[in-house]
């Protein structure tokens, strides 16, 4: 359940709104008396940290158990200790807590069921359907066949009731090292679904896992492990991705063979595919493993983590899952529309304040020296009640490089020399001097003020045809701020064998020398924030308390795209 809602109300009103193909099914299904009460479950592995596609799976599972008045547990498919740590487990949790998602007491793992797993299979060799093979990996791979051969028996395919056990029981006791034998279901080598052809139930491993240390020697596969999981729990609408289509008679066939305490059933929908981004879990890891990024919650990164450390608000995440919909068939969803749902989500709640990222001092020679005046700034334009906020002006200004341009072209109208415009909240200021280094760069400019344009209007009626920002260079802060950009320069980056060759080298600009309103040093870790015809930002946990560190969640509009079409353009123009 979100925060503030209830079983009516705004939930209720998004149920004629939000619906898709699953929905039905479950609708169908509580109203023909199939399904008395409605249990789903997000069932993710703890080997490596949530990202943006997870989220569309923990807002559908969740969101349908409120929405039809059931529960969605939070089950961990720990079935693999040679990849799973403590730190994957709390960080899944943090993540779906701060998504908006409750799991209350329906906190479960599958390591809770080993036992029971166990003795599942133990019934499937008394019964004549699984059997200990010795062959190794590559003979079974080999032994399988393809799409269009049959695989072929393995050569212990026959073994005894008695022999499979006492073999079965040996591989849990640890008597034979990893890789010596696996248990195999026994279902028919000639189907034309692979999976079905006598898949892999436990395989030995002798590694430490996060919550039963030493005590198993063996591990059952995924899919033995999760339809039994899902009818231990008496899971109703078991909801997977599409690669799961085809295990989805294997799940049947499990469930259908074993004396499990409820018949859950499985339903696939589309994953999230997105523009810029690659969301396999191979690559995540790799990524942090080969120091691409500084960790999961690199703020470049599509993980929850990482997304929620740059400043995307859970809403916007939610709200974003909301808008692209569940359906049948994969797709590329455009960086577009996540980014348009966190502008709209920021725009109503980020307070305004002023920042000057590439600062060039001006000095308005006509104003007293030593004089600070106090201006009065609105924190946020469509919301009154947020107030203002007191902001000093003084003689000496930074403004950023970029408003300002010696020899412009005919439609640029920010500053320039002998050009007129309005400093925000403040006056009216003509530049009438450029000050150079010895390199021939513009350092500073010489600026007077027209103090009959206190607030930013003249009283004879004339215009201006541009604002900026600015901040005091005597009252402002020093600050860091971190530009973000995709972290991959193609909108369909390679996949997981090279992804590394379509890396943005600017992802990341650092702008070491950024000056900020004095206000900003209160702000919190991750508190949204707009800086003035910039974009929105948030302040990183880099921050030193005299220093802030600020990442750019994102610009006011998308510049990126249209950059990078240009270099394309431009790259064809001159090849």
């Amino acid at each position: 359940m979100l925060p503030g809602e209830g079983a009516t109300g705004d939930t209720a009103a998004s149920e004629t709104v939000n619906r898709d193909f699953i929905r039905d099914i479950v609708a169908a299904d509580l109203a023909a008396g199939r399904t008395k009460a409605v249990v789903t479950r997000f069932p993710p592995e703890p080997n490596g940290y949530l990202h943006i596609g997870h989220a569309k799976s923990i807002c559908l599972n969740f969101g349908i158990a409120e929405e039809f008045g059931g529960q969605c547990n939070l089950r961990f498919d720990d079935t693999n200790p040679t990849k799973e740590e403590q730190e994957y487990i709390d960080a899944i949790q943090r993540d779906v807590r701060w998504l908006g998602f409750d799991w209350g007491s329906n906190l479960f793992f599958a390591s809770d069921y080993f036992e029971r797993l166990y003795g599942w299979a133990e019934d499937l060799i008394r019964a004549g359907k699984a059997y200990v093979d010795d062959q190794s990996q590559d003979e079974i791979r080999l032994n399988r066949g393809t799409l269009t051969e049959p695989g072929r028996n393995s050569p212990f395919r026959d073994r005894t009731v008695e022999e499979n056990l006492d073999l079965f029981r040996r591989m849990r006791a640890g008597e034979f090292p990893n890789g010596a034998r696996v248990l195999r279901a026994k279902i028919d080598m000639a189907s034309g679904n692979i999976n079905l052809r006598d898949p892999v139930l436990y395989r030995i491993l002798h590694a430490h896992h996060p919550r039963t240390g030493t005590a198993w020697k063996i591990y059952p596969s995924y899919d033995f492990a999760h339809g039994q999981s899902d009818a231990i729990e008496g899971v109703t609408h078991s909801i997977c991705t599409l690669e799961f289509e085809d295990h989805r008679p294997l799940y049947d066939w499990c469930l259908e063979n074993l004396n499990v305490p409820s018949r859950p059933r499985q339903y696939e929908f589309a994953r999230l595919n997105l523009t810029y981004t690659l969301l396999s879990k191979r690559v995540l890891t790799e990524l942090v493993r080969g120091g691409h990024v500084t960790g999961w919650d690199d703020p470049r990164m599509p993980t929850i983590a990482g997304l929620r450390r740059r400043g995307v608000p859970p809403e916007a995440i939610r709200d974003f899952v909301k808008r692209i919909g569940v359906a049948k068939a994969n797709s590329v969803v455009d960086m577009g529309m996540l980014d348009f749902a966190v502008r709209e989500a920021l725009n109503k709640t980020a307070l305004r304040r002023m920042a000057v990222l590439k600062p060039l001092k001006i000095t308005i020679e006509n104003y007293p020296e030593g004089q600070v005046e106090e201006l009065e700034a609105v924190n946020h334009p469509d919301d009154a009640a947020a107030g203002s906020r007191k902001i000093k002006f003084s003689r000496e200004l930074f403004i950023e490089q970029d408003d300002f341009m010696e020899n412009p072209p005919k439609k640029f109208f920010r500053l320039s020399p002998g050009m007129e415009v309005r400093l925000r909240y403040a006056y009216f200021v003509t530049c009438r001097d450029v000050v150079k280094n010895d390199a021939g760069e513009v350092v500073e400019l010489r600026c007077t003020y027209d103090p009959a344009t206190k607030g930013g209007n003249a009283p004879d009626g004339r215009k201006v045809k541009a604002t900026i920002h600015w901040v005091s260079a005597a009252h402002s802060v020093a600050a860091e701020v971190r530009v973000l950009n995709p972290l991959f320069a193609r909108p369909d980056p390679g996949g997981a064998e090279n992804f590394a060759a379509d890396l943005n080298p600017q992802s990341i600009e650092v702008l070491p020398d950024s000056r900020l309103e004095p206000s900003l040093l209160d702000a919190a870790i991750e508190q949204p924030v707009q800086f003035e015809r910039q974009g929105y930002f948030c302040r990183d946990r880099d921050s030193a308390p005299d220093r802030p560190v600020f990442i750019r969640t994102i610009g006011l509009r998308d510049t990126f795209a249209k950059d990078v079409a240009k270099d394309a353009a431009k790259g064809k123009a001159g090849g």
